[in-house]
């Protein structure tokens, strides 16, 4: 029944105008007929739960068999949630101000909560960041963010009011990322995606990609044009980096040029580490997604996930020649099946 009615809300919002975008991108790259593209694809919904954005990713026009049954699903993944991240917890990380209080000793940047802090205090943080960050502090996505430039707002008073109006309670001193980090975009904090899983009080590795800004907005999000690709455990890009928006893969950087592959991330080691610390701060919530930015004094949080993405780390141009999925290696550390 679950199945049923995920099925259900999948196809009331889903774009058919995307889907039949998406085929004729599959045929041109896979020469398959565009017919049997639409009947695999309404198979793989029905039989694997799997639509027709995923199915692109998962590369399913070229992948058969068994092997299909080796990719994490939507549904496998929400699963998962339910059974490792306590609900209760989950504000701890969805808050932005919780988030930051939580983790305080990894953020590396100096906040405030516009839901208790005084105009005196504000008019004291601007002060000190005249240029900074305001964010709605239950949003995602990248969306209810603004880079606030104190010069553009003579009037104090007026930016304090409009931010608490706009229910952007948290005001964060801007993240200086380190110069090697410029070179893949310049305009945004490009922000390593590393996923955990903790079992038995261990925290485990899943999967590390690296996203970054199409180089003319502020954020690096999948979903506001940005890009991404694989880190191996050497801290390297491995692997061409894939956007959403185009469903493209790219060797260099569109904006900056820079080569991808080989990239090397700063202080990668010392971010693995300092996230599998933070990962047993809340032992409640077993499986997160963690942002991770690299300065020049080394890694910060940006932020938690509880519900961290199971499509972008099974895209089929970033899996090794075995060209499976993650479901195995979520089944070998916590010893059961969620597929």
């Amino acid at each position: 029944m679950y199945k049923i009615k995920t099925l259900f809300r999948r196809i009331k919002g889903m774009s058919f105008e995307r889907m039949f975008r998406i085929i004729g991108q599959i045929h041109e790259e896979s020469k398959l007929p565009k017919v049997f593209i639409f009947l695999d694809m309404v198979w793989c919904a029905l039989y694997y739960g799997v639509g027709y954005l995923d199915y692109q990713v998962f590369g399913f026009a070229y992948v058969r068999g068994k092997k299909r049954h080796t990719f994490m699903t939507m549904n496998a993944n929400t699963l998962l949630i339910r059974t490792i991240n306590n609900k209760a917890f989950d504000d701890l990380f969805t808050d932005k101000i919780k988030f930051n209080k939580q983790f305080h000793d990894y953020i590396g940047r100096e906040f405030l909560d516009l839901r208790e802090a005084k105009f005196e205090q504000f008019a004291a943080f601007v002060e000190r960041n005249p240029i900074f960050f305001a964010k709605a502090v239950d949003e995602f996505g990248g969306q209810g963010i603004d880079r606030i430039n104190r010069q553009q707002y003579p009037d104090l008073r007026v930016l304090y009011d409009l931010l608490r109006q706009n229910h952007q309670y948290d005001v964060e001193e801007c993240i200086v990322q380190h110069e090697k980090m410029n070179l893949l975009s310049p305009s945004s904090v490009n922000t390593m995606r590393v996923v955990t899983v903790v079992k038995d009080g261990v925290p485990n590795l899943m999967y590390t990609l690296l996203r970054m800004g199409d180089g003319t907005k502020e954020v690096d999000n999948i979903c506001s044009g940005g890009m991404y690709c694989p880190v191996d455990s050497t801290g390297r890009i491995c692997k061409p980096a894939f956007c959403d928006k185009t469903g493209q893969l790219y060797e260099t950087h569109t904006y900056t040029g820079t080569q991808l592959v080989g990239f090397e991330v700063p202080f990668y080691a010392e971010a693995i580490d300092m996230v599998k610390e933070a990962a047993l701060l809340v032992p409640e919530i077993g499986y997160v997604g963690w942002d991770v930015a690299i300065t020049a004094k080394g890694p910060v949080l940006v932020e938690g996930n509880t519900i961290p993405s199971y499509d972008m780390c099974q895209n089929y141009y970033h899996l090794d020649d075995r060209k499976v999925g993650y479901a195995p290696k979520f089944e070998e550390v916590l010893g059961t099946s969620h597929r």
